[in-house]
């Protein structure tokens, strides 16, 4: 018996080939130089054309991750199922789904996440997604222009920026798809705010400077201990920066109790998709579709969240649909090919 290397792919379930096409990029960005944590200006770029996509202009759906999210997770498999991208591409074996570009954006920070916004605490990521990465992708790849075919879609964080972005920069996307997207703060987030108390005093000395001098020395990252009072921390770098000390943020909650700091929270209420919905009514109304879902047992009740954003909507009248399905927060990659499909139907016509 002899073994001899053979040419091409493995094949499923290690290597399935795509029908389309991936192509892996490095852009650097003006626009990040100088942000207060020292991240990199230079940031990988996913790009994924459909199957039959040449020189005829398309569709294009942004994909943006969730918290701790870098852009090679969506290449990640999990035991037993295909990595995202595969997902994504098995979706456009069905002849009826509208051809399109779909760009996989990393807009991650050494804090775990930016939130898309413009912060003097991590940088300018809202900037970098709308008026950087936007126009490039335009002007390398065969897409439709303008807004009203262009959507932006995610999950947790993702979700976050997907109902914020187009609020805070209309006519840059013209649809959005929201899994499980933070909202209805007082439900999501204050919860968290008695955890990390205890998680200092126990662990930290009721100190985020130990914590972040532990966590840079730690060999490896245990959620378990660090990720909710890194998460938190990460929220407030983009929700209620410190104007006086640009890098360093202003709590919501007293450390040492987990009491709520009132003036800082309700910075961070301005921020929350359930409140700036009323201030942006005309944005959203705008919109060829707005598609919401969420898992019926989401650990942060985020579920709660799609709903309070929902009725919100419809308080204003402004069409929409939302999905509650049997799942967690966790585990749903299956449901963005759904919201890939859902946005690319609506921005073709």
């Amino acid at each position: 018996m002899t073994i001899k290397e053979v040419s091409g792919p493995a094949g499923a379930p290690w290597q399935r080939p795509l029908s389309g096409h991936l192509e892996a990029l490095v852009v650097e960005s003006e626009v990040l130089a100088d942000n207060p944590l020292g991240d990199s200006v230079r940031r990988p770029l996913y790009v994924y054309r459909a199957p039959g996509v040449k020189d005829e202009p398309v569709p294009t759906v942004y994909v943006i991750q969730g918290f701790t999210g870098q852009l090679d997770m969506w290449l990640r498999r999990d035991a037993f199922e295909p990595t995202v991208i595969e997902r994504l591409d098995r979706l456009f074996e069905d002849e009826a789904t509208p051809r399109g570009i779909v760009v996989f954006v990393d807009a991650w920070t050494s804090l775990g996440g930016s939130q898309f916004v413009n912060s003097i605490a991590t940088g300018r990521y809202l900037d970098y997604l709308c008026d950087e990465l936007v126009p490039f992708v335009d002007s390398r790849y065969p897409t439709l222009a303008g807004a009203q075919h262009r959507g932006i879609a995610g999950k947790s964080s993702g979700g976050y920026g997907a109902m914020t972005v187009p609020m805070r920069r209309p006519g840059t996307f013209g649809a959005l798809a929201s899994h499980a997207g933070d909202a209805l703060f007082e439900v999501s987030y204050l919860p968290e705010f008695r955890d990390v108390a205890r998680t200092l005093r126990d662990h930290f000395d009721g100190s985020y400077e130990v914590f972040f001098k532990r966590l840079s020395a730690a060999d490896h990252f245990d959620f378990g201990l660090f990720g909710v009072a890194l998460e938190m921390y990460a929220y407030a770098a983009a929700y209620s920066p410190d104007p006086d000390r640009p890098g360093k943020v202003l709590l919501p909650f007293d450390p040492a109790t987990g009491r709520v700091i009132d003036d800082v929270w309700a910075r961070w209420l301005e921020h929350d998709p359930v409140r700036m919905i009323p201030d942006h009514t005309e944005a959203l109304g705008s919109l060829r579709r707005i598609y919401l879902d969420a898992g019926r047992r989401d650990e942060a009740y985020l579920d709660l969240g799609a709903q309070a954003v929902s009725a919100q909507l419809s308080a204003h009248g402004i069409d929409h649909t939302l999905e509650l399905f049997e799942g967690r927060h966790g585990g749903i990659a299956w449901r963005y090919p759904i919201a890939v499909r859902e946005l690319l139907i609506a921005l073709g016509t």
